[in-house]
């Protein structure tokens, strides 16, 4: 069985639902955004968000970390209150990472069990 998906085409459809004047705004933007990137439209790929989404998570534990170091040093110019702050966005940001990977092995072992 051979499975092809054509791509959505939104202004089309927004014609069929009796919206044209939505139609008319995404054509005029597709047709802009074309003329303006010479019609490829550069998008970051997953690995590229994941990486600079992990990128940040270490600069933010890597802050809340030095931080948490002047605060133990008696650094007036760090407060407990901000340090306490970084590292609550330091560890929030690790645990959404941590469920993102989750999902990701969840999907592929999901994928690999399915029957062919």
């Amino acid at each position: 069985m051979d499975l092809k998906l054509k791509p959505f085409d939104f202004a089309q459809a927004a014609t069929r639902a009796g919206m044209a004047d939505v139609a008319r705004r995404v054509e005029a933007k597709t047709k802009l955004d074309a003329a303006e990137g010479g019609g490829a439209i550069d998008k970051p790929s997953f690995q590229a968000s994941f990486q600079g989404a992990l990128s940040s998570i270490s600069k933010a534990q890597a802050t809340a970390s030095t931080m948490q170091r002047e605060v133990q040093f008696d650094n007036p110019t760090v407060s407990l209150e901000e340090t306490m702050i970084a590292m609550q966005k330091a560890q929030l940001g690790f645990q959404s990472a941590v469920q993102v990977r989750n999902k990701l092995v969840q999907a592929y072992t999901d994928i690999m069990n399915m029957a062919v």
